[in-house]
């Protein structure tokens, strides 16, 4: 006998072999849950031409061929998916609202006789439980901010800490950035603001109230995406603590971080000119040209100096930071780092 068809409203996804979103690629692309696999019962433009159908013609029409289309779908990962699973095969299904695309499926893994879950209320309900994630988790994390000038190794930072342990919020790392002009990595693209919330959600609902979240001072934009307001107000209020290092050694650490732009430095201007009003043509001509010699540590110098320094000592003052430890650090190199680890981690234990 088949066993039952199971619905849950919120489901602990680490308990399912597999999460298996039904909706369009299309659909999928723009959210889904961190995790999930895109196994379509209709694609983009089979979902439109059934939708369709529909509206101009008749309901009638449009469910016998979205039946015709699932049912091939269905088949096709049937066979080329499905086959591998074990006995054991636990699946956990949605599809927007929970209602009939991801039901098709799960009748058929049903049939054959896997326990199959489906999320009641489906996609929608999801994007609903990430959104009161956000404005209710946010306002109870013990933030601490990370700040310091440009080539700091901030991020870097962030890394080692979560490495030996310690709650990390990594936003430039989920929203696929670096959070400045020269923040996105050539050839890369960023997640829609969607997924960017729930894969920060996901982090969040992980996080213990009683320890200390780390995160990277930041604007409240990184690229196209906009940092969640709930987390943003609880940043604006976190103490931080700043890292200080030497100039040569934060211009080594950029030039090493920044290879892609070496490469190719006709990028690295196309980038640079959109400050053009604000800084003037002189100065951007005075870095192309050093550009053009490849001058890098020159360049990279006059870059922080007359644009990311400046820029930063606004942000304090516009933000109101309030700068709780101070971590001086001689060099970036490992044994640098490792201290500045050792003071943050201990900064930790102390508030435990």
């Amino acid at each position: 006998m088949s066993p039952p068809i199971k619905f849950i409203q919120q489901p602990v996804f680490e308990e399912y072999s597999d999460i298996i979103d039904v909706r369009s690629p299309g659909e999928f692309a723009d959210d889904h849950i961190p995790g999930a696999h895109n196994l379509y019962v209709l694609n983009n433009e089979e979902r439109a031409q059934v939708g369709t159908i529909y509206k101009q013609e008749s309901p009638f029409k449009a469910k016998k061929l979205g039946a015709s289309l699932v049912s091939a779908n269905i088949a096709r990962w049937t066979g080329k998916y499905f086959l591998e699973q074990d006995k054991g095969y636990r699946p956990l299904l949605y599809c927007w609202r929970g209602g009939q695309r991801s039901l098709s499926l799960a009748t058929v893994l049903s049939r054959i006789g896997w326990e199959t879950t489906l999320i009641e209320g489906g996609y929608k309900s999801y994007r609903e439980d990430v959104r009161n994630a956000l404005e209710n988790d946010c306002p109870n994390l013990n933030l601490k901010i990370i700040a310091g000038l440009t080539g700091t190794a901030k991020t870097l930072i962030l890394q080692k800490l979560a490495a030996k342990g310690e709650q990390v919020i990594d936003l430039e790392g989920l929203a696929n950035h670096r959070g400045s002009l020269l923040g996105l990595r050539p050839g890369h693209s960023q997640p829609s603001q969607k997924y960017f919330e729930s894969l920060l959600a996901q982090q969040i609902r992980s996080f213990s109230s009683q320890k200390i979240v780390w995160i990277e001072s930041e604007s409240n934009k990184i690229g196209k995406l906009h940092c969640p307001s709930p987390l943003w107000e609880k940043m604006k209020q976190a103490d931080a603590i700043e890292i200080k290092a030497p100039l040569n050694a934060r211009v080594d650490y950029l030039i090493e971080q920044y290879p892609e732009f070496i490469e190719n430095p006709e990028e690295l201007k196309r980038r640079l000119s959109l400050l053009t009003e604000r800084h003037g043509k002189n100065i951007l001509n005075s870095w192309f040209e050093l550009i053009d010699q490849n001058q890098w540590p020159a360049f990279v110098t006059h870059l922080l100096e007359e644009h990311y320094d400046p820029a930063y000592q606004r942000s304090i003052k516009t933000n109101e930071r309030k700068i709780q430890h101070r971590i001086t650090l001689l060099n970036l190199e490992r044994d640098g780092l490792e201290r500045a680890i050792t003071n943050l981690v201990g900064i930790n234990t102390e508030h435990l």
